[in-house]
């Protein structure tokens, strides 16, 4: 199993495109980021190179354009994201988590019926 990196939130934004579309090459990720940022492309590419050092993703070359790949799994990602968060912010105890979230968040009759089901597959 590849350990999962420290992935920053910029670097998250290209990994969403790649965990999409992949592979891609650094102008389709710069161009696909465009609308959601006012990053220049210099920027893009320094994310991009972090990534690679970091062994989130890998690349072909192909005559002179590389195209890059995630080399994690977006699952094992947001795993990793959230356990860190949770002992970041909540010293690894969920339940406080879960307390604060349910009472400060609205949420839908749907969103309630979810959660249940989800708990009471827990307790089989």
């Amino acid at each position: 199993m590849i350990e999962i990196p420290r992935i920053s939130e910029a670097e998250w934004e290209v990994m969403k495109i790649l965990w999409v579309k992949s592979p891609s090459s650094a102008n389709q990720i710069i161009e696909s980021l465009s609308g959601s940022n006012n990053w220049k492309p210099k920027t893009v590419k320094t994310l991009i190179s972090r990534l690679v050092k970091k062994n989130a993703i890998g690349f072909t070359q192909d005559n002179r354009v590389y195209y890059y790949y995630p080399l994690v799994d977006e699952d094992e990602c947001l795993k990793a994201e959230s356990q860190s968060f949770l002992n970041r912010v909540y010293g690894g105890a969920l339940k406080p988590m879960l307390i604060n979230f349910l009472r400060e968040e609205k949420l839908s009759m749907d969103e309630i019926d979810e959660l249940k089901r989800i708990l009471d597959e827990r307790n089989e």
